[in-house]
């Protein structure tokens, strides 16, 4: 029999216990006081068969209720194609869980390069990092990354248009790494630019963040954001979502230094909420201020091709003492995971897939503002994600949804919700979810 991984015979837990001493492996814990062991039975269901299993997993499955998803707020219902998972399960890629001997970690390595290429691409930075936890944390460490870079600059601003999780995560970073977060004010659904650049006058600020589309789902217009950070010497962060901006301008083109967020957009499953994982890129001069692992690509004595950790001094497991961030891992499967559903879309894919969000979004809209119940709660350009206000019982009406197999949106105020389609949600699911809005 073939194992992906080799369980321990007799013999080898025999080898063991002669090493160390012991007869059995209740030896091992003989040093333990009786009234810590645990004295009864293990509330365990009797060994089953294969089929059995299957057939526990599939009535504990069925206990779920699956719903049509029109809600988004940072996780979105994409097609994830049925090759990825088999693609994942290769011996070259399911390897040892960290890559620091080359010689035996080429698959991982090779992946987490091709995932920093295609995140350089998709954001048009230059420099991107191996993965990150999510896109929360990885917002976290662009804003002690800001702050590192700006040395004596203590502050960092970040818009009311930022996920408000997002915000809370980097509040907590903020609080032991003794920053300054400040929160600038929106104003219609937008960054409020006269309070932004008010703070920028204060002085010490490091950075400030913006989100791409924003929270709300509004495509912002960043257009001067950059010269006013620039010019108080500050960096200019944009977290976007990745799906979004293979449409739309890059964070490159908006003028940003760093750029972060999830890339969750780009074919992985909601799943429950995780595991997601998050990117960070930035221009070459803040290379050494990045966190995290950048792999790099070289030749070997034979002149054939490898992949390398590079620039290991920045480490945190080199320079302890010096580094900007202590964060080491990354969610390195689901870097493969994307960087395998980009291989499969290619440029017009991931665009044309883009596109349907879009067109998806605006026809829910135009069809929800036709009720007469509904109107748009910001009168901006939105991508895939829209808020609206309804003249009943948003809660009611909810509730009416998932009755009815919707999830439909997101509660963002007492009279408003937020929708959001990708291109999984069909002309018929749309209709249908417009349908439930009069039914009393």
């Amino acid at each position: 029999m073939i194992f992906k991984y080799f369980p321990h015979t007799q013999a080898d837990l025999k080898a063991m216990m002669d090493k160390v001493g012991v007869k059995d492996l209740d030896g091992l814990y003989a040093e333990l006081p009786q009234e810590v062991k645990f004295q009864g039975d293990y509330d365990l269901p009797e060994a089953m068969s294969e089929v059995e299993v299957r057939q526990l997993f599939e009535q504990l499955g069925a206990q779920n209720k699956t719903l049509t998803c029109f809600a988004g707020a940072g996780v979105y219902d994409h097609y994830t194609p049925s090759i990825i998972p088999n693609l994942l399960s290769r011996s070259e890629f399911l390897t040892s869980y960290t890559p620091y001997q080359a010689e035996i970690s080429q698959g991982t390595l090779h992946y987490i390069f091709e995932f920093q290429s295609m995140m350089t691409e998709l954001t048009g930075m230059e420099i991107s990092n191996a993965s990150m936890y999510d896109g929360t944390t990885a917002s976290a460490e662009a804003m002690m990354m800001a702050v590192a870079a700006g040395k004596k600059q203590n502050r960092f601003l970040v818009s009311e248009t930022v996920d408000p999780k997002t915000i809370e995560v980097m509040k907590t970073y903020a609080h032991f790494q003794g920053i300054d977060l400040e929160v600038i004010p929106q104003k219609d659904g937008v960054t409020d630019r006269e309070a932004m650049q008010q703070k920028l006058d204060e002085g010490g600020v490091a950075g400030v963040m913006v989100q791409m589309p924003n929270y709300f789902g509004i495509v912002e217009d960043y257009d001067g954001f950059a010269d006013a950070i620039h010019a108080k010497k500050g960096l200019f962060v944009i977290n976007s979502i990745l799906a979004d901006i293979a449409v739309l301008k890059t964070p490159a083109e908006q003028g940003a230094d760093i750029a972060v967020g999830d890339a969750q957009s780009l074919g992985i499953p909601m799943q429950f909420g995780g595991p997601y994982v998050g990117y960070m890129c930035c221009t070459e001069k803040l290379i050494r201020k990045m966190p995290g692992r950048i792999v790099g690509k070289t030749l070997d004595n034979h002149g054939q091709r490898a992949f390398v950790l590079t620039l290991q001094a920045r480490e945190q497991h080199i320079r302890r003492q010096k580094a900007t961030s202590n964060i080491c891992s990354n969610q390195s499967l689901m870097a493969l995971w994307v960087t395998v559903y980009c291989s499969l879309m290619g440029r017009q894919g991931l665009k044309e897939a883009a596109e349907l969000c879009y067109a998806g979004a605006h026809y829910l809209c135009e069809q929800l503002v036709a009720t007469g119940h509904f109107s748009l709660a910001y009168d901006k350009p939105f991508f895939n994600e829209f808020v609206v206000r309804y003249d009943g019982d948003v809660d009611q009406l909810q509730q009416r949804f998932v009755e009815n197999g919707i999830f439909g949106g997101i509660k963002v105020a007492d009279d408003q919700i937020m929708f959001a389609v990708t291109e999984k949600r069909t002309k018929e699911e749309i209709d249908r979810l417009v349908s439930l809005v009069s039914i009393k």
